[in-house]
């Protein structure tokens, strides 16, 4: 029987073909995501979902991304970059496996959150990087949790991994693993979720090295290249469909500080302007730069095109300018625990002054806070230790045309959830009293804010208690005469009838039978009631 002839490379510029390729990418950062739930060891992986997952070409621009938080997406094209700044793209070999949590080395977020990144070889060449991101229970530091609200500087917050090589050539460098081991209260669960972080990088890998095996480097080289210019298209036809002009907002944050914003859209570019913004502080509520360009993608993304996922070509007419040593781009050894609250409010901020300048389409504002609980201690019936990692659910704004929607994550969050009561009471030894809409009347108007969530832990062992809530003091806004929404708060009832109230805590001290009380604000109204 005669050979079947081998069938001809595809053009290198087929749209087909291309179109293909991409598709392909997607689906392997969905793979990874779905690996890393799947095998992760700890329920904010695997229940809430607190992740990012995403390939990037061989110069560190996004190509695809997973399920997860978008935030945390926005991560991994600035991890992958810093890495290559740092060790420079010759010393990358195939085999080779990074990790990084230090914001101030491709870290972005803090010490919590961590990025393992792995170079894709294909045909002898670099031609991708698989990265995810993922919120560690513990990774040191003076709280269990690693959530500490009474530090200074960052060498305080846990251990620092400053973007180094976890495998070398395809080996394991054990002294890395036992090292962070050795600094974490949850060592096995250190170690379990960073082998899910690695499974998943290795098989998006595959994935990719199959896709070069079967349209060949340049067919795929110019499939990424088409998929940039299709972001980069998208985006500036959005840009070119909203008002041109300079939108400006001040704006009093819960301790009296007063942030700034200016916003102006041209035919050209999104600018995003945060100098005159207050020094970076000795506490840590900082973000790093990398964190105030992706509050600013996302908005940029929401607003010009919500519909495709995003890569390194979508966000080029952007342009965001920060100033070094300020909150929304500290330097040097400034501690960034809280960033999230810091960069979520930022988020918030920018919408609120877009928000005002086009009322019919974008919403009022929501909770505008993670609401981040932490609760750590010994499992009553097993004496295992645990930490609970657990962010909260708020209410969003009303718009132009409907109510908000009830107990949401923030606009920041994504696909993500709650981890479920029986898990709870199951992994922690901690009794949810409940968990229910609030019935406050906060957010009127003619249309509603979304309800907040009214929420009771009570832990049956001694525990430790961290948290930081944001919107505790100034509440959420309302737009175009609606009301204003209500505030977060914490709150810890002791068995003896005292009640101690809370925005930012760490290391309290909670006994058997005291109660966690939890209420986060309703969203604010759209259009004066009646």
């Amino acid at each position: 029987m005669a050979a079947r002839p081998a069938a001809a490379a595809p053009e290198a510029g087929d749209p087909i073909t291309a179109t293909v390729i991409q598709a392909s990418l997607v689906a392997a950062a969905d793979e990874m995501f779905a690996v890393l739930r799947k095998t992760a060891m700890s329920p904010i992986i695997y229940e809430v979902l607190d992740v990012g997952t995403g390939i990037t070409d061989a110069d560190g621009e996004l190509v695809s991304s997973g399920a997860g938080i978008p935030t945390f997406v926005g991560v991994l094209d600035k991890a992958v970059k810093r890495i290559l700044a740092l060790h420079g793209r010759e010393a990358i070999r195939e085999g080779d496996l990074f990790v990084t949590n230090d914001p101030y080395y491709g870290g972005v977020t803090h010490l919590s959150d961590v990025v393992i990144a792995q170079p894709v070889f294909a045909e002898g060449a670099l031609v991708a990087w698989t990265a995810s991101i993922a919120h560690w229970n513990d990774i040191g530091g003076a709280t269990p949790g690693s959530m500490a609200v009474d530090v200074t500087e960052i060498f305080q917050e846990g251990l620092r991994l400053p973007a180094v090589r976890l495998f070398e050539a395809g080996r394991p460098i054990g002294a890395v693993f036992d090292i962070i081991a050795a600094n974490s209260r949850l060592p096995d669960f250190v170690r379990g979720d960073l082998w899910a972080q690695v499974a998943a990088s290795r098989k998006a890998e595959a994935r990719i090295r199959q896709l070069v095996e079967s349209y060949g480097l340049a067919a795929y080289r110019a499939a990424l290249a088409a998929l940039f210019e299709e972001g980069e298209r998208r985006g500036r036809a959005g840009l070119a469909a909203l008002p041109a002009g300079t939108y400006t907002i001040e704006e009093e944050q819960d301790d009296g500080a007063i942030w700034r914003a200016a916003i102006t859209v041209s035919a050209e570019r999104f600018l995003v302007d945060l100098r005159g913004n207050p020094p970076q502080r000795a506490a840590p509520y900082n973000t790093s730069r990398d964190g105030a360009v992706i509050s600013a993608q996302m908005i940029f993304k929401a607003l010009t095109d919500p519909t495709l996922f995003a890569n390194g070509g979508s966000f080029r007419p952007l342009e965001v300018v920060t100033e070094p040593g300020s909150v929304f781009h500290a330097t040097g050894t400034a501690p960034h625990g809280y960033y999230f609250e810091t960069r979520i409010r930022l988020y918030d901020m920018l919408w609120q002054c877009l928000a005002r300048a086009m009322p019919e389409r974008l919403p009022a504002g929501h909770f505008a806070s993670i609401c981040g609980t932490v609760i750590a201690g010994d499992h009553p019936d097993t004496g295992r230790r645990y930490t609970m990692v657990e962010p909260q659910m708020g209410g969003w704004g009303a718009t132009a045309t409907r109510d908000g929607l009830d107990a949401m994550y923030s606009a920041s969050h994504g696909e993500t959830f709650n981890c479920p009561v029986e898990i709870c009471e199951a992994r922690y030894g901690i009794d949810v009293i409940h968990k229910r809409l609030n019935e406050t009347g906060e957010g009127a108007g003619r249309h509603r804010g979304g309800k907040g969530l009214s929420v009771r832990y009570r832990p049956r062992g001694r525990a430790v208690l961290s948290a930081g809530y944001s919107r505790n003091r100034q509440p959420v806004w309302g737009l175009a005469g609606g009301a204003a929404g209500g505030t977060n708060g914490l709150s810890v009832h002791r068995r003896d009838g005292a009640v101690e109230r809370h925005a930012f805590v760490s290391g309290l001290a909670v006994e058997p039978g005291d109660e966690i009380a939890v209420d986060t604000a309703n969203g604010g109204g759209w259009g004066p009631a009646g």
